[in-house]
């Protein structure tokens, strides 16, 4: 079955077409990027995707069921079964990392216990069973983008969605993190769903590419 279809999709904002008339599939399982310049609405892809927001026009299904149609969120956010890692990271903190990687089971109502073992098992898949105690100020660029991994794959996410979430990283540990993302995507089945504008990031990540073009206005 197809995690994520797109039939004729568009978005609008302040008169701006950013995404138009947009239909694709992704499989189950695939690692797909979204690629294109600066303005083109691969953010507003992945926002429609997670339900952040609703489309204009055409209809989104994830895993066969209908989400969004014009005007309409069909399924909230959080009964989507997607994670979604920012370029910014949006980690808190004041929050130790295992509090930062519990907050998404906290709001589920997660059994305690449960949340325990299912922060110390994404802990020390990411490389981070040493760290639950501090502070995200006190790690580096690297390790934070792995505590927002852990944040969102202790979820486990059927479909995980990444906004740029390399962009600020130096090009050695760039090449580190993906080769990471990867290793994790083969252990734990995920479809992927990635937004770059890097041309060596999109070939590496991705098993196929999507191009988005330029925004216009109406």
């Amino acid at each position: 079955m197809s995690a994520v279809e797109f039939h004729a999709v568009a978005k609008v904002y302040r008169a701006k077409r950013v995404i138009d008339a947009l239909s694709f599939t992704i499989e189950a399982g695939e690692r797909v990027v979204l690629f294109g310049p600066s303005g083109c609405g691969k953010s507003t892809v992945l926002m429609l995707i997670a339900g952040l927001v609703a489309p204009d026009a055409g209809e989104i299904r994830l895993a066969g069921k209908v989400v969004s149609t014009a005007g309409r969120i069909h399924a909230a956010p959080q009964s989507r079964g997607v994670g979604m890692v920012f370029q910014d990271l949006a980690l808190w903190p004041h929050m130790s990392v295992a509090e930062n990687i519990r907050f998404g089971l906290r709001a589920r109502r997660v059994a305690a216990s449960e949340c325990r073992r299912r922060i110390d098992d994404i802990a020390n898949l990411v490389g981070l069973g040493d760290y639950l105690h501090v502070r995200p100020g006190e790690l580096s660029g690297g390790e934070q983008q792995r505590v927002a991994l852990a944040r969102a794959l202790v979820l486990k996410p059927q479909l995980l969605l990444m906004d740029e979430p390399l962009s600020n990283l130096d090009a050695a540990l760039g090449r580190r993190l993906r080769a990471e993302i990867l290793r994790l995507h083969a252990e734990l089945g995920f479809t992927l769903v990635y937004v770059t504008h890097g041309g060596e990031e999109a070939r590496e990540i991705g098993t196929r590419t999507i191009e988005l073009g330029e925004s216009r206005a109406l």
